[in-house]
């Protein structure tokens, strides 16, 4: 259980086609029990309250109290800002607005220690811990996930709005105007509902819903099972609707190439200082529903200005999924990063053992192909 949002509480639903499904505790035991489902099959992980014990890179071991199982809190923080480490090693901090700059005297700021955190009773070294023990484990399935997409050729893209952003319309327009340039598959996330799982069926892209009950954000282990069962084409494009929520999805990889912030000009420009973190791991921020600034008093230049402040090198696309504008430059990134992809997909060829005597081989077939095709045109 989240300290400080309640999440993980909850059962998580994963869509499925039969009807039987799976609940799998810490422990690792499960049961099938007879459920039926309207919606079709879904997996439940329930986050039961056992003690387990961590073993640190020096070979030391603890054990953490049935309550550091549910704990947790996201992403690294130093006194400096939040470091975050993954699974493959690389280390990114991720920026924080000063206190002293965004705070009046009177407010109270429960952000300002290490942890960049608080809860009653929990030292601001333990809070940091907590947070290592749960994102250490899930980027290491999230390097999983970005290994098995980089060797099907998928470019994937994580979604990240406020509830009411407009990102499920403008998925829906996107994959209309991709349709016969590109496959696309989607992996909806939502507290409840398959309606907008629905809602992308409707256009003839596969999509799997996940229902994450009390839970704030999607999870590494939550895509892993997602990919598994909708089974994403190769050389196409998966897009991840995240749960609404500018805080916690920050800080999960879900093994993506890149998240991508939906911000609405409906929400006001300072967004991006009130949710930094979001802003800061997002690598394009797109501005929707521009066709309404003429009823808006919205400051454009300003949010933008805000943004770069929080991220220098984050970019920027103005859209609207109701007028198209924008939707060009949208579409193109899209189409750029997904032929990257395919470009930088491992050949399985070249991956095999003894590769100088594969080479070879190869180049012994290409010999040949030549010679039959000489032979058959003479």
């Amino acid at each position: 259980m989240c300290m400080t949002c309640g999440c993980g509480t909850g059962d998580v639903h994963v869509e499925d086609a039969g009807h039987a499904h799976t609940h799998t505790h810490t422990d690792d035991s499960t049961h099938s029990p007879a459920h039926d489902h309207a919606q079709g099959t879904h997996e439940h992980v329930h986050e039961a309250a056992h003690e387990h014990s961590h073993t640190h890179a020096d070979g030391s071991v603890h054990r953490h109290d049935p309550a550091h199982a549910h704990a947790h809190e996201h992403g690294h923080r130093s006194a400096e800002g939040q470091m975050h480490t993954h699974a493959d090693g690389t280390t990114h901090a991720h920026a924080h607005h000063d206190p002293a700059h965004t705070h009046g005297a009177d407010a109270l700021h429960y952000g300002a220690g290490m942890a960049g955190n608080s809860a009653p009773g929990v030292t601001q070294s333990r809070l940091v811990q907590i947070e290592r023990d749960i994102l250490s484990k899930n980027d290491s399935i999230a390097m999983r996930n970005r290994a098995a997409l980089a060797q099907r050729g998928i470019f994937a893209l994580n979604l990240v709005s406020s509830p009411g952003s407009g990102k499920t319309t403008l998925l829906v327009r996107s994959i209309e105007r991709l349709a016969g340039r590109l496959p696309v598959a989607v992996i909806e996330g939502d507290q409840q509902t398959s309606v907008d799982a629905e809602r992308i069926r409707a256009t003839g892209a596969a999509a799997i819903q996940i229902n994450t009950g009390k839970g704030c954000h999607l999870d590494a282990a939550m895509i892993e099972t997602a990919l598994q069962r909708l089974a994403p084409t190769e050389d196409s494009v998966l897009m991840i609707e995240n749960v609404g929520n500018l805080v916690c999805p920050a800080a999960f990889d879900l093994g993506e190439a890149h998240k991508v912030v939906v911000l609405s000009v409906t929400e006001g420009e300072d967004k991006p200082l009130k949710y930094p973190d979001m802003f800061h791991a997002a690598s394009l921020m797109l501005l929707n529903k521009v066709d309404l600034l003429p009823h808006l008093s919205f400051d454009v230049e300003r949010c933008l200005e805000y943004a770069r402040r929080i991220n220098p090198s984050i970019q920027i696309l103005q859209v609207s999924a109701t007028s198209g504008a924008g939707m060009d430059a949208w579409l193109g990134w899209i189409e750029s990063g997904a032929h990257a992809a395919r470009r930088q997909r491992p050949d399985p060829v070249a991956a095999l053992p003894h590769l100088e005597q594969v080479a070879t081989l190869k180049r012994r077939v290409a010999e040949l192909e030549a010679q039959v095709t000489r032979l058959q045109s003479s």
